[in-house]
């Protein structure tokens, strides 16, 4: 039996879309280092390991696509800087990350826990992503979702 999915084109996906601004090896790195509060370029550098002109590429590509933003700083007797923020845009990947690391956190993580954990810092509760249907029902497994042609699907 053919999968119903190859009716559809894959043209617009929108998950090839995102994966060409944060598909590559480095990105979510930078992402995590941002949202840590690591900002500047060498703080980077230097605590990821990630080379030069990568961390220059995965950074201008953020930027050009306007997950971050550049904002200048100077230090005293030094030429001015960028250190690299958020936009609204970069913010909504949060929850990606969360997902990542969880995901890492169960297949991949030291026997001495996780390296990293995230916390409402209202309360300091532990957060974690849940799946919610339109409907508010939390999906419990994943084998209750089942991926369909959206509004802007075409057929092949």
């Amino acid at each position: 039996m053919t999968p119903a999915a190859l009716e559809w084109s894959i043209e617009t996906c929108t998950i090839s879309r995102a994966m060409e601004i944060i598909g590559e090896k480095w990105t979510l790195v930078v992402l995590r280092e941002i949202f840590s509060g690591v900002r500047r370029f060498d703080d980077m550098r230097v605590r990821t390991h990630i080379p030069r002109q990568v961390l220059t590429n995965r950074l201008a590509t953020l930027v050009e696509h306007g997950v971050l933003r550049r904002e200048p700083y100077q230090e005293p007797g030094a030429r001015v800087r960028h250190e690299y923020r958020l936009t609204p845009k970069g913010l909504d990947l949060y929850p990606v990350l969360i997902a990542v690391a969880a995901w890492g956190d169960t297949y991949l993580c030291d026997p001495e826990g996780p390296p990293l954990e995230f916390a409402h810092r209202t309360c300091d509760g532990a957060v974690h992503v849940e799946v919610h249907c339109a409907n508010q029902h939390r999906v419990t497994t994943n084998r209750d979702i089942t991926p369909r042609p959206g509004p802007g699907a075409r057929r092949r």
